[in-house]
């Protein structure tokens, strides 16, 4: 038999279930999918198997493929779900770095919150309700100042890959302080620390001595980091706006 043909699931209607007496209780899609985040939260994307939510809602496994028919289906709920914690006002306010300083400060702490987000939207193309309404909201903080559709979907993208990135490596040293058993401080002084004052010590990688006995920016919590770099990003799609435009930008409040 030819496998069914790929469909989206946010072009799947909800199975609706019927309530009666003697039959079994039926789920919903957020249901299942707020538990498959509880578990992924915890333990990690890769335990989200239909097995273990059902063996958590107290099911069997090929009862949820009712209402979620395939695993990538799970995680595109997930993604759009997790994605529907991004507080944004309605619609921007006309002041587009103050909007889109928002919009970051807003993933980053989603993304903080579920560990597994962005690396999973990473590799998905999803396009869920809910991360189609801040994707909109990025692209309408751009729009009527002059920029052609090009430039506003380029700048977008260029705003994202560094949120994403900048989360994945906060994520990526919180993860490490954990394996080690060890708070992030301590993980830096006493970890990686030794191996580091020796690096420095013997002198071959000099700018990388700077970096550790000069930066200010390297030294920084892991939120005034964040918004440090989020700012250099945004003064360099200001100065790419003024070119396209002729419009000067207003520049940052120092942070």
């Amino acid at each position: 038999m030819a496998d069914e043909e790929p469909t989206s699931i946010w072009m799947q209607p909800e199975r609706q279930e019927r309530s009666g007496p003697g039959r079994r209780p039926g789920y919903s899609r957020e249901q299942i999918t707020r538990t498959a985040i509880r578990i992924a939260d915890a333990e990690g994307v890769e335990a989200t198997t239909m097995r273990r939510i059902a063996c958590e809602l107290g099911t069997g496994a090929m009862s949820l493929y009712r209402y979620v028919p395939r695993r990538h289906d799970l995680f595109d709920l997930m993604i759009d779900l997790a994605m529907g914690e991004i507080e944004l006002p309605d619609s921007p306010s006309g002041d587009w770095r103050s909007d889109l300083t928002l919009l970051a400060r807003q993933t980053r702490a989603a993304g903080l919150r579920h560990p597994w987000l962005i690396a999973l939207l990473a590799g998905r193309p999803t396009l869920g309700p809910n991360l189609l309404r801040v994707h909109e909201f990025t692209l309408c903080a751009f729009d009527g100042i002059g920029l052609d559709i090009d430039d506003i979907t380029g700048f977008a993208d260029m705003l994202n890959d560094y949120i994403h990135s900048a989360i994945r490596r906060e994520i990526g040293w919180l993860e490490e302080a954990r394996r080690t058993g060890l708070d992030p401080e301590r993980w830096k002084r006493d970890y990686i620390g030794p191996y580091v004052r020796q690096v420095v010590a013997s002198g071959t990688f000099p700018l990388f001595n700077r970096t550790v006995l000069n930066s200010r920016t390297a030294h920084l919590a892991p939120d005034k980091r964040f918004q440090h770099g989020l700012d250099r990003i945004l003064d360099a799609i200001a100065a790419l706006i003024t070119g396209a435009t002729g419009i000067r930008q207003t520049p940052a409040a120092s942070s």
